[in-house]
């Protein structure tokens, strides 16, 4: 975490943070939902320490599918209000990152007579949600305007599809770009430090007892509110404010593959809209390779470095080949990886973990303990803001509005 000014070095920002000074907001977790929540309070004016126990963005957030997206499969499952919500921020992360967020033209193959009407439909519905903040009009091509955008697209029985577009983005540079913008709001930001235990006044938290894990020290920092955006890992830290709390997450993990660009050569990705677990799958033109992704199964429990199952392996490359004229085996795969997905549990009634919300929720303990679960890239702004509401109101902060929505971030 340096820069050549040295102004994100991670000593000085150590040494700033380990000033006996009382913040206003103290965010837990560097992954995006802690991060946007951090620059979201910083540009309030609140006083705001934001640490993370490994890399910022190391865990579920360096493991996305890196879309900016409404998340068009929701529409089959009735969430009107939540695909018009995240397809409002993708337009608001488009605008406020342009030298980050792209279009991505997607093309959805239709191979029985019904799929091209009804997947038009659908993303005309999409299109009607975004309304003038879409990123380009959608429309049912023939087949052979699929075959030029996808040379490699299997062709038997393909009866043409629909092109839409959303955005993708670099995860890390997103991250690193929101990081560097808290900052300039005067966030401190430190990495490598992990919350060991919760510290209370009168019967609140106010506070962390913190630990530099690389040089080993440890010191309390106090503030008014502390915020829980750890993800994965929010039981555990909710665990500390009370052992009697019960879970409030979730867990999901989700596989991706990375092969030769060769599979899929073009500018153009691919989304197949009915998978064998009810997920879409996503094939995605990716620095010069190919991203595709992504399963979902559900987890018992968080590990640290979650790896993809030889059956999750085999469910990418057998999902993909059904679409490629080149079959994929598992010899073609490059790399892969795994993130874990937290869920708010209000929706575990749901079942599978296919079907649950990706929205977001935020809880607040007995003792005041903000918790924040759920959402993605594409609505970590809202997330972020959603918290930062309800933190402000719990520690009785002066009331500020949140001014992320039209905010330009770094660069």
């Amino acid at each position: 975490m340096r820069t050549e000014s040295g102004f994100m070095s991670r000593d000085r920002m150590l040494e700033r943070a380990m000033q006996m000074r009382p913040w206003d907001v103290i965010v837990v977790g560097g992954g995006c939902t802690g991060i946007a929540t951090a620059l979201d309070a910083a540009g309030r004016g609140y006083r705001t320490l934001l640490v993370e126990r490994g890399d910022f963005t190391g865990g579920t957030s360096s493991r996305s599918t890196k879309l900016i997206h409404g998340g068009v499969r929701y529409l089959r499952q009735g969430r009107v209000q939540m695909v018009y919500g995240a397809l409002r921020e993708r337009h608001r992360l488009w605008r406020n990152a342009p030298h980050l967020v792209d279009s991505l033209p997607l093309v959805v193959p239709a191979y029985r007579w019904w799929e091209r009407p009804y997947y038009g439909v659908g993303l005309m519905v999409y299109d009607a949600l975004a309304g003038r903040r879409g990123l380009g009009r959608s429309r049912v091509v023939g087949k052979r305007e699929c075959g030029r955008r996808i040379s490699t697209l299997e062709r038997r029985k393909l009866r043409g599809g629909v092109l839409y577009h959303d955005g993708q983005f670099d995860d890390a540079r997103l991250g690193w770009t929101l990081l560097r913008t808290a900052a300039n709001f005067g966030a401190v930001v430190v990495n490598y430090t992990e919350a060991v235990a919760l510290r209370a006044s009168r019967g609140r938290v106010k506070g962390l007892q913190l630990r530099d894990r690389i040089g080993g020290d440890q010191w309390v920092a106090l503030g008014a509110v502390v915020i829980n955006a750890t993800g994965p890992s929010a039981d555990a830290v909710r665990g500390l404010d009370d052992a009697r709390n019960g879970s409030g997450v979730v867990l999901s993990r989700g596989a991706h593959i990375v092969v030769s660009s060769a599979f899929l050569p073009g500018d153009t990705a691919v989304l197949v809209p009915s998978t064998d677990d009810g997920r879409v799958l996503f094939a995605i033109p990716w620095h010069g390779h190919v991203l595709i992704g992504t399963t979902d199964v559900p987890v018992p429990e968080p590990v640290s470095e979650p790896v993809p199952t030889a059956a999750e392996l085999d469910y990418l490359t057998d999902h993909a080949s059904r679409y490629l004229t080149r079959p994929l085996a598992r010899s073609d795969i490059l790399s892969a990886w795994a993130g874990l997905r937290s869920l708010a549990a209000v929706d575990a009634g749901a079942g599978d973990t296919a079907t649950l919300s990706r929205d977001h929720a935020v809880s607040v303990s007995r003792r005041g303990l903000v918790t924040v679960v759920g959402g993605k890239w594409t609505t970590c702004r809202k997330v972020g803001q959603d918290a930062v509401d309800v933190a402000a109101e719990v520690a009785g902060l002066s009331p500020a509005p949140s001014v992320t929505a039209r905010l330009r971030v770094h660069g």
